[in-house]
């Protein structure tokens, strides 16, 4: 590349996904994959790809909205992504950016970065100074709130699914003796064999999450997710302090000075960032280095296909969440070889969209 390309359009298209196994957490269902795919181009004609995750179909037409309104402000503009997103928040510093304007300012940052990795001819994370690999990950994608005689069974299926060594559970029902039976039904069929981390999805109050933290912390869990409020940083110490098991949190941080809030509070022994919550492929690469400052091991939140190329580049960098949710409309969906994801060699990100799909889950 000898010279800058420009940003030159934008489209921003919501799918509804359907999903093998829809979530069912203790703060509530997801029906199906409401998502928003991006195509950024630029002016030496690639196009730059991501897409967000808006949990709810009514999210998807304000995402879009908010997509359309900040790639206003960046038309024309050199491709230089931490130059964008820095022109972005400026315009922004009056509305701040939590919420959906924050998640579309990730979307372009995202897509960003896809089209600055195509335009040098390497994967994102040999732009990022790293060797595409295979990560270490877990499957995410099941164990959430039903009935505890189905668990050990799904538990195994989801091991076999991508050779995977871990598997998520979801906590949080009304009787703290069920989820004591789920974990137990679980452990006693894999234990031996698959590391089981447990999230609670932030359903219980500090004084709930003592009281199961200490009933499972014999169970042998890798670690104990978001017991109480993402941001309650003080109360997740206490709980920390208390609890032998690990505790992991991050997937709702929406910058770094909160990261450096919970990390300064003493809230957490794992971060999990989430690419677009965090602030995407920019907001991420800070994280990244505030964790290795403190000594914390990092994972990521969702997006695996993005996720694996940043983990591959975390100094600290602990383990993939998997998901399969994007895949139906993926045109090549990531690559799982012995639980790991499977960083792929092709330009950019890798993501590129099966539009046979895109057409037929489009929202109407």
């Amino acid at each position: 590349m000898t010279n800058t390309p420009t940003i030159t359009g934008m489209r921003a298209r919501p799918v509804l996904v359907p999903m093998r196994r829809p979530p069912q957490s203790a703060s509530g269902a997801i029906p199906g994959a409401s998502l928003v795919l991006i195509d950024l181009t630029t002016s030496d004609g690639i196009t730059g790809r991501a897409y967000l995750f808006g949990f709810q179909p009514f999210t998807l037409r304000p995402l879009v909205g908010c997509l359309e309104g900040l790639f206003a402000l960046v038309q024309g503009d050199p491709l230089a992504p931490l130059a964008l997103e820095a022109k972005l928040r400026r315009a922004l510093t009056l509305l701040d950016t939590p919420g959906l304007v924050g998640l579309a300012l990730a979307g372009l940052d995202m897509a960003a970065w896809d089209a600055l990795a195509q335009a040098h001819g390497v994967p994102l994370a040999r732009l990022l100074g790293a060797a595409p690999r295979p990560v270490p990950a877990y499957n995410s994608c099941g164990l959430w709130i039903q009935c505890v005689d189905t668990l050990a069974d799904e538990a195994e299926q989801l091991a076999e699914e991508g050779g995977f060594s871990a598997v998520k559970l979801r906590l949080g029902r009304a009787d703290a003796a069920e989820d004591l039976a789920a974990v137990r039904a679980v452990m006693k069929r894999v234990g031996g064999r698959l590391e089981v981390m447990a999230d609670f999805n932030q359903r219980l109050t500090v004084g709930e999450a003592l009281a199961r933290g200490r009933m499972l912390d014999h169970e042998g869990l890798a670690w104990i997710e978001e017991p109480i409020r993402h941001d309650d940083y003080r109360g997740c110490a206490q709980v920390r302090a208390a609890l032998k098991t690990p505790i992991q949190i991050g997937e709702n941080l929406t910058s770094t000075f909160a990261l450096k809030d919970a990390l300064d509070a003493g809230a957490l022994d794992y971060v999990m960032p989430d690419v677009q919550r965090i602030g995407g492929v920019t907001g991420w690469l800070r994280a990244s280095a505030l964790a290795q400052a403190h000594g914390v091991p990092m994972s990521s939140h969702l997006f695996p296909e993005l996720s694996a190329h940043l983990l591959a580049a975390t100094p600290t960098a602990h383990v993939l969440e998997y998901v399969d949710w994007a895949s139906p409309i993926l045109d090549q969906p990531v690559q799982l070889r012995a639980g790991h994801v499977v960083v792929p060699e092709r330009a950019g990100t890798g993501v590129a969209w099966n539009e046979d799909a895109v057409a037929r889950y489009a929202l109407a």
